[in-house]
């Protein structure tokens, strides 16, 4: 009787561990296929590649973070173009040659505290400075302070551009503080997921409203609605 009970408890420990074995198995390849976007997928590592694709002329789409039928067509016609296998599926090597790595797609991922606040700080300053203006002119908005955050005259922090003494009127005069529209926070991840139809633009203004002859100095690059934005 001890033997048969001894026999019955190493059984029991055995198919414990195989449970277990299995149990972490399924963990790890679930982790691997979450960097594996086709459709159905959703979420911002979409957004971020339907918005390389938007740029570079292969999607005409919205930027939803969805996954469906026009962005996987699109993907296929990136792949087909690079010469990668054309299934519309976007896996490590489609979204490498993207210039999405893997590992910064975790990380983006695991981050996702942070970039809703960036989220949130930008959103803010796009809606008290392009209220009223066409969808890509408060993308464009977003863009600027993202491309000022990357230039050496400016500070390298978003919070730090925003609030750069002088940089924003919104700040100023209160519009900062006021409900945010909508729209700005899909405008903010856009800016943030790499779309700028500012052309690189670090400053804007309204002619109608602008005082300083100084930033009549400044090139132009493209006007979207009120604004003019420059170099």
């Amino acid at each position: 009787m001890t033997k048969l009970l001894t026999a019955r408890r190493r059984l029991i420990l055995a198919l414990t561990l195989i449970f277990a074995v299995n149990i972490t198995l399924i963990t790890l390849m679930q982790s691997a296929d979450a960097l594996t976007y086709r459709q159905g997928s959703s979420g911002e590592a979409v957004r971020q590649i339907q918005t390389k694709l938007k740029n570079w002329g292969y999607y005409t789409g919205t930027i939803d973070g969805i996954y469906g039928s026009a962005t996987a067509a699109a993907v296929k016609k990136f792949q087909s173009k690079n010469k990668l296998t054309a299934d519309g599926i976007a896996g490590n090597a489609t979204l490498e040659a993207m210039g999405i790595s893997t590992s910064q797609t975790a990380s983006n991922l695991s981050s996702s505290s942070s970039n809703s606040e960036q989220v949130n700080l930008l959103a803010r300053l796009i809606s008290a400075e392009a209220r009223g203006e066409p969808y890509e002119g408060q993308v464009a908005v977003g863009a600027v302070v993202l491309n000022r955050i990357k230039h050496p005259s400016f500070p390298s922090t978003m919070s730090g551009v925003i609030y750069q003494q002088g940089a924003f009127s919104c700040i100023d005069d209160g519009q900062f503080n006021e409900p945010v529209a909508d729209s700005s926070y899909k405008a903010a991840r856009d800016a943030l997921n790499g779309w700028d139809p500012s052309g690189g633009a670090i400053y804007y203004f309204n002619p109608a409203t602008a005082t300083s002859k100084w930033i009549w100095s400044r090139p132009l690059i493209i006007v979207i609605g009120k604004h003019r934005f420059c170099s």
